[in-house]
């Protein structure tokens, strides 16, 4: 073994170490390894710089944008709550909250799915009265499953297939450009009949594993979930606590929920909320019966917590009930929720808000009042205002900085996730989904050829690149104002990024420094198992190194080894490509190996040991999936 053979080794031991100190950030530790692997010549500058300019980092860049895009216009959360109904059993719950998050994983990123679900299943556990603890985790993992499906499911994908694209076209130069061992392989691939993989293979491939493993997975899940899920959560220990107000909303003539049930518009049994009463024409509805039919002008009176009264005016159709919120100088889009409380020397003391100009003066409207404890009711407007006062406001993003350091008010704070949804964009956002998918899936020469069936058209027929196809849909979404620029640029996880961009650089010392070849060959060769068996090795080893450090990480840095323990059998590299690919998106036996197991953790309340009960067999049962069918699908020896 050469001496940058042993000196990267080192180098990778001690970022392993420092991963799971959790000392330090992933990114940080990424990019100190790599910085130390270029200082001491284990791989050239060239080389290990080139991933922070590889199309998949760009590709993950514009589908972090593609999912803000379905989030800020209310889509996913429409499909959400349409999916998941009232099931009578635990087990029904689960597949209803399942399968359909599986579903949206594989054509968009993950990690916004499980955020956007948090809520919903928080809610529809209260109304279910189960614990969310049995529901949180499924959620996770089906998201997971999920994202192994297609190509854009999760950013790991996308690396591995970029790496494997680029280790195919780079032994396609000619013989003289090789070194003698990639002549080796690359004679090999040719017998084999391996080439570049095609777009609609890209996109589909992993889906030969993915999909079956979704399915068993979900069904494990709904059959051993009441014995592997532990209920840390009760469901009447959920009750809500903090600030409540009593907020008026309006139902719009265009509201999807005119004509329903309160029950049937989920009105009923919300979280840390109830409808108190409903205000129709001169007649007060109270205690309101399930089986009330909403009607258009209805005013609806609740009362409860922050977050919900957030989350309520998020429904289509639903508006406050004063019309100070229309007159108020922004874009509806522009909007935002924000809490202030007003000091012993504001103006507004010892005057109602309607005789204060709330809105003139501070171009934001009063949705609700809270004072020491209590909840206010009546009308907005013939509230008096004291010193103390928690007001709920309507406003505009430039109000926190215009009035944080203000004498009128003592504290003003933004409400987290506030933003107006554009529900009337919902279906354009997931027809741009839809043109995502379909750039992905059709070949190009179909595409060219229904295009330069246009007069004057004549466009040389292609495959479309998958990072051209996501630049174009993340403009889509931003120039048809799915989402703004501002909230595309907050929206890409800059430290993914990184992460994955470094580890390509490490990886490239790996393979460079013959460090891999090294495991390959010493590790891995001393094994002297048979084809399938060595596959099964690799799928666990994956698994395991990706709950040591993160599964991005671990997946790049181990696809320079899947492809020496293919070179070195002589065998189709294909199998391990997969095998990779699945086995580092499905990552469940710890809180800290996917970002979405760490998502659902304080909110189930769940121990460390909860995710190797459910997660260790359900890796089995994959490892085992990827061990048979992939070999069956593509071969190590197809000829």
């Amino acid at each position: 073994m050469s001496p940058e053979a042993v000196y990267t080794l080192i180098i990778v031991a001690l970022l392993v170490i420092g991963l799971l100190s959790n000392r330090v950030g992933t990114d940080t530790a990424m990019l100190g390894a790599l910085t130390l692997l270029i200082v001491g010549g284990a791989v050239d500058l060239t080389s290990a710089i080139s991933g922070f300019a590889d199309p998949s980092i760009l590709t993950i860049a514009c589908l972090f944008v593609v999912a803000t895009g379905l989030n800020e216009t209310g889509a996913m959360g429409v499909l959400a709550q349409r999916m998941l109904g009232r099931p009578k059993t635990l087990a029904g719950a689960q597949i209803r909250l399942m399968a359909p998050v599986a579903v949206m994983s594989a054509f968009m990123n993950n990690t916004p799915i499980v955020a956007m679900y948090l809520p919903i299943v928080q809610d529809w556990s209260r109304r279910l009265r189960l614990s969310p603890s049995r529901l949180f985790m499924p959620l996770s993992f089906a998201a997971i499953m999920g994202g192994a499906c297609t190509l854009i499911g999760t950013s790991t994908n996308l690396a591995i297939n970029q790496l494997y694209v680029g280790y195919v076209e780079g032994l396609a130069v000619p013989a003289e450009q090789l070194t003698e061992a990639e002549q080796v392989i690359a004679q090999g691939l040719t017998q084999m009949g391996i080439e570049r993989p095609s777009t609609l293979k890209q996109f589909w491939w992993m889906a030969i594993i993915g999909v079956p493993a979704a399915i068993v997975g979900i069904a494990f899940i709904a059959v051993a979930g009441r014995w592997l899920l532990p209920e840390r959560i009760t469901p009447d220990a959920e009750g809500a606590e903090g600030r409540q107000y009593t907020v008026a909303l309006t139902v719009e003539p265009t509201s999807p929920i005119v004509g329903k049930s309160i029950e049937d518009a989920g009105l009923r049994q919300l979280p840390g909320l109830f409808l108190s009463e409903i205000e129709r024409q001169a007649d007060i509805i109270p205690a309101v019966s399930p089986e009330v039919i909403v009607q258009a002008g209805d005013r609806l009176v609740f009362v409860g917590v922050v977050e919900s009264v957030v989350d309520l005016m998020k429904i289509k159709g639903l508006v406050p009930a004063t019309d100070q919120v229309t007159k108020i100088e922004a874009n509806r889009r522009d909007r935002t929720i924000v809490e202030a409380v007003i000091s012993h020397t504001s103006p507004l003391i010892r005057m109602s808000v309607r005789q204060s100009q709330f809105r003139t003066r501070y171009n934001a409207a009063i949705i609700a009042v809270h004072r020491g404890g209590q909840r206010l009711a009546g009308k907005i407007g013939d509230i008096t205002l004291q010193a103390g006062d928690t007001l709920l406001l309507s406003t505009h993003h430039g109000f926190i900085e215009a009035f944080r350091n203000s004498g009128d008010f003592y504290l003003v704070s933004s409400v987290a996730s506030a933003q107006n949804v554009r529900h009337e964009r919902a279906w354009l956002a997931l027809s741009i989904l839809g043109l995502l998918v379909a750039l992905l899936t059709i070949p190009g020469k179909f595409i060219f050829g229904v295009i330069n069936l246009l007069p004057g058209v004549d466009l040389p027929a292609r495959d479309i690149h998958p990072l051209i196809a996501a630049m174009l849909c993340a403009m889509l979404m931003v120039y048809t104002r799915c989402t703004t620029g501002s909230q595309a640029r907050r929206s890409i996880n800059w430290q993914v990024l990184i992460v994955i961009a470094a580890a390509l650089g490490i990886g490239k010392a790996m393979d460079q420094s013959g460090a891999a070849g090294f495991i390959a060959e010493g590790v891995f060769g001393a094994l002297d198992l048979g084809n399938h068996a060595m596959l099964l090795v690799f799928a666990l080893l994956t698994s395991i190194f990706c709950q040591l450090v993160t599964n991005k990480g671990a997946a790049v840095l181990m696809f320079p080894i899947a492809m020496a323990i293919a070179a070195d059998a002589g065998v189709n590299p294909e199998p391990y490509v997969l095998t990779l690919m699945v086995m580092a998106a499905c990552s469940f036996m710890t809180p800290v190996g996917f970002v979405t197991n760490l998502m659902v953790a304080g909110p189930g309340g769940y121990r460390f040991s909860d995710y190797m009960r459910l997660g260790v067999p359900l890796t089995l049962i994959v490892a085992a999936l990827a061990t048979l069918i992939a070999p069956a699908a593509f071969p190590f020896n197809p000829q």
